[in-house]
């Protein structure tokens, strides 16, 4: 059931993280904290892209290990191994992390299928690890930046410094008349 979910969810969620990515590097305009979350979310999409890719895999080793009727024993994907072991097997299970399909045999055994390609799961990881790192990275070094005294240009919560020759006015004060000094 959740492996359903998984296959329903993940491409809306490919096409949100797409459009957010896209949006973001096309509206960067210098703003390096918006073009590191722009290049994330372009990394999300590949990673859940990739994991919906091998939930598919399994998926169709679900639907064939489901199947009854005429040559429905022993399960068809567990046949992999060899008839010896999939004459044993019980029963199977859908492992989500890492992606995979699993025959249990009696006494508590059991052996995995290849049933997911074996570039996903390195794929989705070196994803994953490109879509968190970065914003971390830029996230640590703008607050290091802030604590040691000088803003990080182009970063949310930055204060940008006044411009040379402008005249900025205090809080409370109307813009336009001159400010007295009080003595």
């Amino acid at each position: 059931m959740l492996l359903l979910l998984v296959v329903l969810a993940a491409p809306c969620l490919v096409l949100v993280l797409l459009r957010y990515g896209c949006v973001a590097l096309v509206r960067h305009r210098g703003d390096t904290g918006r073009l590191v979350r722009g290049l994330s979310a372009l990394a999300a999409a590949g990673a859940v892209a990739l994991y919906l890719w091998g939930a598919l895999h399994v998926g169709l080793q679900v639907i064939d290990a489901e199947d009854g009727g005429t040559d429905s024993t022993p399960l068809r994907p567990c046949r992999a191994a060899g008839m010896e072991k999939a004459l044993l097997v019980d029963d199977y299970e859908v492992e989500y992390l890492p992606l995979g399909f699993v025959c249990h045999v009696p006494g508590g055994r059991s052996y995995a299928v290849d049933a997911v390609p074996g570039y996903v799961t390195p794929a989705v990881l070196a994803l994953a690890a490109a879509a968190v790192l970065p914003p971390l990275a830029v996230a640590y070094g703008a607050e290091y930046r802030r604590r040691r005294g000088g803003a990080a240009p182009g970063l949310a919560g930055a204060v940008p410094a006044p411009v040379a020759g402008s005249r900025e006015e205090p809080a409370g004060e109307p813009a336009g008349e001159p400010r007295r000094e009080e003595r």
